[in-house]
């Protein structure tokens, strides 16, 4: 009797270690992103790990080119650019017009790292174009900017450590326009105005802030400091697991 109580506990115990299992298959399945250990796919929602994942492109130019592929972004690899010690790039890129990507970056032309790339690819997706749906009932045909590549130090000091754009590891967005022709800049829009029109734009620009921070390990708006009352800044700054979201 004892030996046969001890093989139902086995057996009950194996059930449940089994349903643990099916449990946690099922969530890998449905929820890859949320996964540590999944590949990164750019055409999966961003999950809990979509940030350390593309933070973890840094070393490989090749495979983030080919995620790129594999999303159908259309891109053209830039030469390597060496600005002495501590500025210079060796895995940038420039966005095309075609493709998988609907958004237009003016000036065009710009040049960011690869990994900077795949976020704003996702961040597009995911991101900017459902809240401008969501809140102001039009796409976004274009995104302002103030650019991606700057030897220079942080807030542009004769000293201390350099920015991310000294390697073209950083981009800087100003405004976005609208399909309907509207432009909703950070400067003028970020503080809301009396109508609902103004707080729609406001919540946008939150909106699109807050999402950035799942994409990008740096993410500064005008909620940081007045250097950013104009322009939120997002950069692939090397941070581990952990990130930036002011």
């Amino acid at each position: 009797m004892k030996a046969l109580s001890t093989g139902v506990r086995a057996l009950v115990w194996l059930a449940v270690l089994a349903a643990i299992g099916f449990a946690l298959y099922a969530f890998v399945r449905s929820r890859p992103q949320d996964v540590p250990w999944t590949p990164l796919d750019l055409s999966q929602p961003i999950g809990m790990f979509t940030r350390s994942k593309i933070g973890g492109l840094k070393d490989d130019f090749a495979g983030c080119r080919a995620l790129l592929d594999t999303a159908g972004v259309r891109y053209t690899a830039l030469p390597p650019r060496d600005g002495g010690a501590q500025c210079g790039y060796d895995d940038a890129v420039r966005l095309n017009a075609g493709g998988s990507r609907d958004l237009a970056y003016a000036p065009a032309g710009v040049g960011v790292s690869c990994r900077v790339a795949a976020a704003l690819a996702l961040w597009e997706w995911q991101v900017v174009q459902p809240a401008a749906q969501a809140r102001l009932r039009s796409g976004v045909a274009r995104i302002e900017h103030f650019g991606s590549y700057s030897c220079r130090r942080l807030y542009g000091r004769d000293s201390g450590a350099f920015s991310e754009h000294s390697t073209a590891n950083a981009l800087d967005i100003a405004a976005f326009v609208l399909e309907d022709g509207r432009r909703i800049s950070v400067v003028g829009d970020w503080t809301a105005g009396q109508g609902k029109a103004d707080a729609d734009k406001a919540a946008f620009l939150r909106d699109v802030r807050d999402g950035a921070c799942g994409v990008f390990s740096t993410v500064l708006s005008p909620d940081y400091n007045a250097a950013h009352r104009d322009h939120f800044h997002f950069d692939q700054a090397s941070r581990g697991m952990g990130g930036a979201c002011r």
